[in-house]
């Protein structure tokens, strides 16, 4: 990061940001459902937590509800990438529909590490948000044996069956610093308590908080571009907040107030995971119209995830690569 001249106004653009791999096979899935099989593509629940993506794809087809009683026996229907608990599996099987699975694998990991701890007949404490998509569909692989803690002030007074025979997971996409506390406190009061064998918090969702981290110092505000139900999103503006850098969580360019630039000679810009890159650009027109016209771009880390595609949907590959193009 350069200096910045007295009379200069300065965007830090920060990479990676917005779509992880997960996100990306889940749209592409729909987007190749509808292409393959025709619409209407039923989906059950937003397919990624952004406003403008779920926009784009109802217009060209699929059918977003909230459970499957709304869709036709016999239809096809796509799981959001936040994935499902097993009683929705069951519902799918009971009503014959055709299912193609956009479950992000890494929040499957966690589905099958809640399955392997629930083995053992101990307690599964679950940190997270317990209204979001993805805890609720971890919960429901174990219910009998899962408990919700979704702050430090819960991991406190939690209490649990047999305090020898308690194990942890976490939500994909919390703050690092967020769960590390709860763990901390957890592992305090539960010095026996198991973990997974590698962090749950996605790649993604970690490498966008430590470019926030990095740049915080050097900015006098930060845009994250993300939709309000984005959970990785809302944790970039917090992740901020903490390192002392002011900022704001906006669906597009038309969220932006003119008063947040008033005193801000340096903006840093990212993107939560489920936010498209055009919505990114729209915010630098935005921002370029009100003098920011020197943009550059920090990079943390380099990012070459990629997700293969559900074996139904993997022989259409090319028909993406055309859409794409």
């Amino acid at each position: 990061m350069s200096t910045i001249a007295s009379d200069e106004k300065v965007v830090y653009l920060l990479k990676p940001r917005g779509f992880c791999a997960g996100v990306v096979r889940a749209i592409d899935i729909v987007e190749l459902a509808l292409k393959v099989y025709g619409p209407p593509i039923y989906v059950r629940r937003e397919i990624v937590h952004n406003r403008h993506v779920v926009e784009n794809l109802m217009s060209r087809g699929a059918i977003f509800v909230e459970e499957l009683d709304e869709v036709p026996a016999n239809a096809r229907v796509v799981y959001s990438a936040h994935g499902v608990a097993p009683s929705v599996r069951e519902d799918a099987q009971r009503r014959n529909l055709q299912v193609i699975d956009a479950t992000c694998p890494l929040v499957t990991k966690v589905h099958l590490e809640a399955v392997r701890f629930a083995a053992s007949e101990g307690t599964i404490l679950l940190i997270g948000h317990r209204d979001h998509d993805e805890i609720v569909g971890t919960k429901g692989e174990a219910p009998r044996h899962t408990i919700v803690v979704s702050s430090g002030e819960e991991a406190e007074c939690v209490e649990v069956p047999d305090p020898e025979n308690v194990f942890y997971l976490t939500q994909t996409t919390l703050s690092l610093d967020e769960a590390e506390q709860v763990i901390s406190v957890l592992k305090t009061r539960f010095p026996n308590i198991q973990g997974p064998p590698a962090q749950d918090i996605c790649y993604a969702t970690e490498n966008r908080q430590q470019a926030v981290k990095r740049v915080a110092p050097a900015c006098d505000l930060m845009l994250v571009i993300g939709s309000e139900n984005s959970s990785n999103s809302r944790r970039l503006v917090e992740v901020g907040q903490n390192a002392g850098m002011p900022g704001y969580l906006v669906d597009d360019e038309q969220e932006i107030q003119d008063d947040w630039l008033t005193d801000a000679r340096s903006v840093a810009v990212t993107a939560g995971a489920s936010a498209p890159e055009v919505l990114v650009q729209r915010v630098l027109g935005y921002l370029a119209r009100r003098g920011y016209t020197r943009v550059e771009e920090v990079e943390t880390v380099k990012e070459d995830v990629v997700f293969p595609l559900p074996a139904e949907l993997a022989g259409h590959q090319s028909l993406l690569t055309i859409a794409n193009a």
